[in-house]
């Protein structure tokens, strides 16, 4: 099969979950962040799995995620949805059950007049700057906001992955300034805020990259694996370059496969130099630039040509890839294409 395989391990984010449920306590929620279809990784798949395991509370970024979801896990988990109310989603927000988290003086004036009677949620700005009303915008709205009654309210950390870092204290102080003495479930902590200890887990914590295996959560279960096919093997003698722009010239004679990936598959150009893939237990370097749809590996150092090479494994993480790119695990993650064959591990049948 000319595509890549991607290994999906569902039992590994229920285990995840449960790891991170554990931490929040026995009277917070752990709810789960599924956005971007589960983080590029199959949103019903990994909603589905989830719920075997007991998650009751899901995030999605817009209506259209939630809709899906709704399809996928039926009519009782709650499900919010971070863009909140907009323009044109209140049939979907209506007919789906799903549970708008507010952002905005507008967001809120449609949601009210428009669903009246519907549950919703707010979200608080304590620091971030990126969604969220503002001190001065909650002390406006919040009486009639409370008397509408709201199912929870929440705000986000935008530091939270470095524990060291004094702007978490500053927006944990402002959020208690900002709920303190309402009778709402809070929320403020994603992955890197359960991390951070009982003092920002409140009423629900929502995790999202370390339910995939990614950091913050440094003791997460791996949860991808990614191998490659190989598609054709050949000689170049030294002094011969490989790929586009002449990249990479090889210093002696050697052996090239080429596989199947590339950019086209989330394979992100900024992934050279120094990239490695493995052969069995033997690494192998990338050599030349990353195409849309290959790579060339330098396999010269092998007694036989292999069939297929591993990018992604227990060992080396989306987050040990994402910092060959210089980026994050998120951005690996979610980039990952539909071209590969994906293949999982705790998938179950249907009804």
């Amino acid at each position: 099969m000319a595509t890549g395989t991607l290994h999906i391990d569902l039992e590994a984010i229920a285990a995840n979950w449960r790891a991170l449920d554990a931490m929040s306590g026995a009277t917070c929620e752990t709810g789960a962040c599924v956005k971007a279809d589960g983080y590029g990784l199959g949103l019903t798949q990994v909603a589905r799995r989830l719920s075997e395991a007991g998650c009751r509370a899901y995030f999605t970024a817009s209506a259209a995620e939630g809709l899906d979801l709704r399809r996928a896990l039926g009519p009782e988990p709650r499900i919010h949805v971070f863009y909140g109310h907009m323009a044109g989603d209140t049939a979907t927000i209506g007919n789906a059950g799903l549970v708008p988290m507010l952002s905005s003086i507008a967001q809120l004036t449609r949601h009210l007049e428009s669903l009246p009677r519907h549950p919703f949620g707010i979200q608080l700005d304590t620091g971030m700057n990126r969604l969220g009303l503002k001190m001065a915008e909650w002390a406006a709205v919040a009486e009639i906001t409370l008397a509408a009654g709201p199912v929870l309210v929440m705000s986000h950390l935008s530091d939270a992955e470095d524990p060291d870092c004094t702007r978490n204290a500053a927006q944990l102080a402002r959020f208690h300034e900002m709920t303190d003495g309402i009778d709402v479930p809070r929320s403020l902590a994603a992955t890197g805020g359960t991390l951070l200890g009982p003092d920002y887990h409140f009423d629900m914590t929502r995790p999202g990259i370390g339910l995939y295996g990614g950091l913050p959560f440094a003791r997460a279960e791996p949860v991808v694996a990614l191998d490659l096919p190989v598609i054709a093997c050949f000689d170049v003698e030294a002094g011969e370059s490989v790929g586009y722009n002449a990249a990479w010239t090889a210093p002696a004679p050697t052996r090239i496969a080429t596989v199947a990936g590339g950019y086209g598959d989330g394979l992100l150009r900024a992934l050279q130099p120094g990239l490695e893939v493995m052969a069995g237990p033997v690494p192998c370097p990338v050599v030349g630039r990353v195409s849309m749809d290959t790579l060339t590996i330098d396999i010269g150092h092998l007694d036989a040509d292999p069939d297929r090479l591993t990018l992604l494994d227990a060992h080396r993480g989306v987050d040990g890839l994402a910092g060959a790119a210089g980026t994050i695990g998120y951005e690996m993650l979610t980039a990952l294409g539909a071209r590969y064959e994906r293949k999982y591990r705790g998938l179950r049948p249907i009804g």
